[in-house]
């Protein structure tokens, strides 16, 4: 199984941790790195190549995680020299990749079972698989319904329910025909296109442990938790 991780990004959301480490290398707890974690994770799942996407600061990256021996891995990259957006990086490597594969952030914390994400893409036959998390959104202000200049209802500081991205895909190759290499691709754009296309993704419903460690109440989060829950993100360690 072949998984591809991007880790191109600046982190802008996490500085000043960023400004001389990229994002998927800040430390989680005293020993771990974030994509250490994803890693293991993933060699752990049976992975046994990964594509690393780099950019930002992308020569520590290649440095820190080398050839991918220590996890029984095969590990290659591919360099951003621009940013491309969430899907553009595999664009150039459409022709390195198999027919079906995993793609996910390399900021991801979570106990998702990966190779079910891939497995469940390959038999639903969708051109896309996104796995999704229920959160909840606080809004911070009272919400006024109004019709005709008038307030018709009034809700104080209301919560609403959604599924969201966890960052984490499975992908066929031939989703991305037509695509330029080079240009870049937003998530968001892939996704528009396929429903204009009436292909619709599949949807991998997940309600585990994720956190957007891209997020900083995520990442402090993850700190806090961390020891009580190495031995569920880290089976066997």
């Amino acid at each position: 199984m072949h998984a591809v991780i991007l880790a191109g990004g600046k982190g802008v959301r996490l500085r000043p941790y960023t400004t001389a480490l990229p994002k998927p290398l800040v430390p989680i707890g005293d020993q771990h790195a974030i994509l250490e974690i994803v890693l293991r994770q993933l060699a752990t799942s049976g992975f046994t190549h990964c594509t690393i996407a780099i950019g930002h600061l992308g020569e520590i990256i290649r440095a820190y995680v080398g050839d991918g021996s220590q996890w029984g891995m095969e590990i290659d990259y591919a360099t951003e020299e621009n940013p491309l957006g969430t899907m553009g990086p595999l664009l150039s490597l459409r022709e390195r990749l198999p027919e079906t594969f995993l793609v996910m952030n390399g900021d991801v914390l979570t106990d998702l079972d990966y190779a079910d994400v891939l497995n469940r893409h390959r038999e639903s036959g969708a051109p896309l698989t996104i796995a999704t998390y229920a959160r909840k959104v606080r809004i911070d202000f009272g919400v006024l319904t109004t019709r005709a200049s008038q307030v018709v209802a009034f809700t104080e500081k209301p919560s609403m329910d959604y599924r969201v991205s966890m960052g984490v895909y499975g992908l066929s190759r031939s989703t991305l025909e037509g695509y330029t290499p080079g240009l870049p691709l937003g998530f968001d754009e892939l996704v528009l296109d396929l429903l204009a296309a009436q292909h619709p993704p599949h949807a991998y419903e997940f309600d585990g442990y994720w956190l957007d460690i891209g997020r900083p109440d995520d990442y402090d989060r993850a700190n806090a938790e961390f020891t009580t829950r190495k031995s569920m993100l880290l089976k066997g360690a």
